[in-house]
């Protein structure tokens, strides 16, 4: 049976006609493909007259790389995260409406409403993969920028709707705008940190979602307040505005690749891309691999993934959707309701954060993916099972709002694995577009398990998301159980061979995973929880309807 190397060895002489072929017999690559095959990143060292020997000596500086990783964090991470704070608050724009006098002005129904989510993420699914290719071929930054300043229009424009097709169309166009953002911030934290750094500044960036939650809540909690002014389209007005003047600060400031950033030397540049091939996945290649686009496709690993995320994100779609319609059926009016639901944003930021730093640090990916599904099957248990008619019912019932959410910091490592567990530039920018369009179909589907009939208890949906979660735990331990597989064949045939594996030259052609024998995947140590999942859901008593 054909190895992955020699598989995607296969694929590649189908679409590229290298200068030289890749010796997979030997695991040597015997040298350096045509110059159109070269990573981005090989040709601006040879530009520059960077040698092997110059960047390892980079590399030895760890005082220079501590400085060059603050200077990041400072220039390039800030950029991530005030976007995401608006892009969350944007998105949630609907529901802050929805808590104050958007029915009622619109002629929308809760049914309708259920569909918005649905409109907004499959805008979301159809355009993310062009919006990608399109970052992959010209500028990610311009790209970045244009579609802020974009979505940040169509939110003020949400302002002049009257009826229920008229905000359908406006959230289509959102979500069609917002889509890139999140696989591009991914690719960039990539291309910027190495595979021990950019867990934790994913989840920072990531985490803004809960501080824009927290802000949004504010926002609206103030905004409710005038008396002069219908309330939801000052909501659209004033956050559509303040987005249209962060989308000029992104146009101005934000960069490319590490290879065109304004406030970094042509040292540093190189240093960045001898950081970025500690991974072996690659810094930047603009030419399209269709023979990577079908490895991808291939790849079980990427399905692992891909069905991962559309578990995760189908608890999403209806938590994210209804869970303030949740609030408020505990709440005394909408103003408290809002103020309700701040919290939520903080035990976010914590969720996030900690789970993050725990993969990064001690507790290895794929178990902090399973872990942190915990909480969310506590707080789906707690909004389902608490009576609402007490004081303590209605406290275990918000408790378990905040909890649930904890979900989100599995998220952010699942999103994360195409860019640092796959290399190949078009393989990893595919991968991540998959997944991504599994994180739109969960958020589609998740509303609809919310019924409107159900309310306030929704026992229909609190099922689906216990029975999404718990496929989550198995689906991440397989992914555990392949990539333990692959790494321990790699090492196989290098021992077997009895050869210690070279990669000089190999660096700078735009190999996949497959193709590079040298390559090793995250995987990290999982410890199964399904004994603790279930007794979790047990100890409530098992699935009864109240």
């Amino acid at each position: 049976m054909a190895t992955d190397v020699e598989r995607a060895s296969q694929d590649r002489a189908k679409d590229i006609k290298p200068a030289s072929t890749y010796d997979v017999t030997s695991i040597k690559p015997t040298a350096v493909e045509a110059t159109h095959d070269l990573d981005a990143a090989e040709i601006f060292l040879r530009e520059h007259n960077y040698t092997a020997d110059q960047i390892e000596e980079l590399l030895a500086d760890g005082p220079r790389q501590r400085r060059l990783v603050r200077k990041i964090d400072m220039v390039v991470l800030p950029l991530l995260a005030v976007t995401y704070v608006l892009q969350y608050i944007d998105k949630q724009a609907m529901g802050y409406a929805a808590v104050f006098d958007l029915f009622e002005s619109t002629g929308t129904n809760q049914t309708q409403y259920g569909w918005m989510a649905s409109i907004f993420y499959l805008a979301y699914l159809v355009s993310n993969y062009p919006w990608v290719a399109l970052a992959q071929r010209t500028r990610m930054g311009k790209v970045v920028a244009g579609c802020v300043l974009a979505w940040g229009s169509v939110l003020m424009l949400t302002a002049l709707c009257h009826n229920f097709p008229g905000l359908a169309a406006c959230r289509f166009l959102l979500g069609f705008f917002e889509s890139p953002i999140t696989t591009c911030f991914m690719m960039t934290v990539a291309m910027w940190y190495t595979r021990s750094e950019s867990p934790f500044r994913a989840g920072i960036f990531y985490c803004c979602n809960g501080v824009g939650s927290m802000l949004g809540g504010i926002f609206s909690y103030g905004i409710g307040h005038i008396e002069s002014f219908a309330v939801w389209k000052a909501i659209f007005l004033v956050t559509g505005g303040l987005t249209v003047l962060w989308g000029i600060v992104l146009l101005l400031f934000f960069p490319d690749s590490i290879l065109t950033a304004k406030f970094f030397t042509n040292e540093e540049k190189a240093l960045l891309i001898g950081r970025a091939r500690l991974a072996k996945t690659g810094v930047l290649n603009q030419h399209i691999r269709f023979y990577q686009i079908r490895e991808a496709f291939a790849d079980p690993q990427v399905w692992l993934l891909v069905f991962y995320t559309l578990l995760n994100e189908t608890v999403n779609g209806g938590v994210a959707n209804f869970g303030k319609l949740i609030v408020k059926g505990v709440a005394r009016s909408p103003i408290e309701a809002t103020a309700l639901g701040i919290p939520q944003g903080a035990f976010q930021v914590f969720w996030i954060l900690s789970g993050t730093y725990l993969a990064s640090r001690w507790i290895k990916r794929t178990t902090t993916m399973a872990l942190y599904l915990v909480p969310t099957i506590v707080g789906t248990c707690l909004m389902w099972k608490m009576d609402r008619q007490t004081d303590n019912g209605k406290v275990g019932v918000l408790l378990g709002y905040y909890c649930v959410g904890a979900y989100v910091a599995s998220l952010v490592l699942a999103l994360q694995m195409p860019s640092v567990n796959l290399s190949g530039y078009t393989k990893r920018i595919t991968a991540s577009a998959m997944v991504f369009s599994a994180y739109c179909a969960g958020n589609i589907i998740g509303p609809h398990a919310f019924l409107a009939e159900e309310a306030p208890l929704y026992p229909t949906g609190c099922k689906v998301i216990l029975a999404c979660v718990i496929g989550q735990v198995i689906t991440a331990g397989a992914l555990r159980l392949l990539l333990v597989k692959r790494n321990k064949d790699r090492e196989a045939a290098q021992v077997a061979l009895g050869v210690a594996l070279e990669t000089q030259g190999e660096e700078a052609v735009d190999l996949t995973d497959f193709e590079n024998p040298h390559f090793r995947y995250v995987y990290q140590v999982f410890a199964t929880l399904v004994r603790t999942l279930c007794v979790c859901v047990l100890s409530f008593g098992g699935p009864e309807d109240s």
